[in-house]
């Protein structure tokens, strides 16, 4: 007899995930426009009180790169005021309960942190990254792998030294888009290289939109089978072929309950133009067509996953409305679909109803609810063939 039950089907699917918001970092680093404080801001605010409690909210690295950030210390100032406080008060938020993130890829930008930490500014977590494959890591990092390790190593310890969580990047996890195909093995390998010098949680990262679902749920239940803790991983996803949204169920599957993504689908490789200036951002973009990149869409993840009946705290509604807002602050249609086309009604659309079909079942003597002629049996019978 077959089975029905997706949890019974998937047993290590989670019931419960935590989603966070990597819009006004990851989003906007793509965007060769500067994005105002302001809007970073309002975009950081409402994705809390929209339900958001993992926020990464800027880049610490060096603002020559990547101008879009000059303002991180603005940006990861508000959100220890005493002003946003008062609105976390009033919408009954613990601020203790709300995670801020910072990347900061080489040791000085984590020196940055340590210090805004100090000022009592500094993000409660940062992130450092390596990639499996050197020419993508090289390209990102400017070192060898071997140079990195060692780094992030030290950065590890000085971080904690100050109470700031690293989390630990996993990228070219199911291909390059330097060098082609990966191997899985070696991202799990590397997965344990950072649990094993002190990382809080791993961000394991499909950079380009390579993966497809049945290498995700391979990876992900290697990974849960290596190191079975859920809370400890982090899927994170890009959006080039529309296949992220599979991808996201292939990983639900393997039991994996913590995902980002960012408002429209928005982000990429850091912009190598700014306004009317070209800038060095991680050189020349990797894609045919830039425009045509980013991450899961926030929009439609959470409605994907609202809709399964999985438990994420969000306001789904505010979070649309948020949705719609951003295509106004970037300037062109995004990529998100659920902002259109909303969620699933369950009373349906009642205004879409052709007017006369009451009238029709009275007048050829049907009862309401009537969906068969009443001399049909109560069950279709199969021919014997198709039994």
């Amino acid at each position: 007899m077959t089975e029905y039950d997706y949890w019974k089907i998937f047993p290590r699917m989670p019931k419960k995930v935590a989603i966070g918001d990597i819009t006004i970092r990851d989003g906007f680093q793509h965007e060769e426009k500067f994005i105002s404080t302001a809007a970073k801001i309002f975009y950081g605010e409402e994705m809390i009180l929209a339900g958001c409690r993992e926020l990464e909210v800027t880049n610490l690295g060096n603002p020559a790169g990547i101008p879009q950030f000059r303002d991180a210390e603005q940006v990861l100032s508000h959100f220890r005021s005493e002003r946003f406080l008062k609105r976390l008060e009033k919408a009954k938020i613990n601020p203790a309960d709300i995670t801020y993130t910072a990347v900061t890829i080489r040791e000085q930008a984590v020196d940055k942190a340590i210090e805004l930490k100090a000022k009592g500014i500094g993000p409660d977590r940062i992130l450092m990254m390596v990639s499996t494959d050197p020419e993508h890591h090289f390209a990102n990092s400017g070192t060898t792998l071997t140079q990195y390790w060692k780094e992030a190593e030290r950065c590890i310890k000085k971080a904690a030294d100050v109470g700031i969580k690293m989390c630990g990047t996993v990228s070219t996890i199911w291909g390059s888009p330097i060098t082609g195909a990966t191997k899985l093995e070696d991202a799990v390998e590397f997965t344990k290289r950072w649990l094993s010098i002190g990382a809080f949680d791993i961000e394991h990262a499909d950079h380009d939109g390579s993966a497809s679902a049945d290498q995700v749920y391979r990876y992900f239940s290697m990974i849960l089978d290596a190191i079975p803790h859920p809370e400890v991983h982090l899927a994170h996803y890009h959006e080039t072929k529309r296949m992220a949204a599979a991808s996201v169920l292939a990983a639900l599957q393997a039991g994996i309950c913590r995902f980002e993504g960012t408002l429209g689908g928005l982000g990429g490789q850091p912009a190598n133009f700014l306004d009317d200036c070209p800038v060095r951002g991680t050189g020349e973009y990797y894609y045919r067509d830039p425009r045509y990149v980013g991450l899961v869409t926030m929009e439609d993840l959470l409605v994907q996953i609202d809709e399964m009946g999985i438990e994420h705290g969000y306001n789904v509604d505010r979070v649309l409305w948020l949705g719609n807002k951003m295509e106004r602050t970037i300037g062109r249609r995004l990529r998100s679909e659920a902002i259109y086309n909303g969620r699933t009604a369950k009373e349906g659309h009642m205004e879409f109803a052709r007017p006369g079909l009451k009238k029709l079942i009275e007048k050829v003597g049907e009862q309401p609810g009537q969906k068969v002629p009443p001399d049909w049996t109560p069950q279709a019978v199969l021919p014997e063939k198709y039994r």
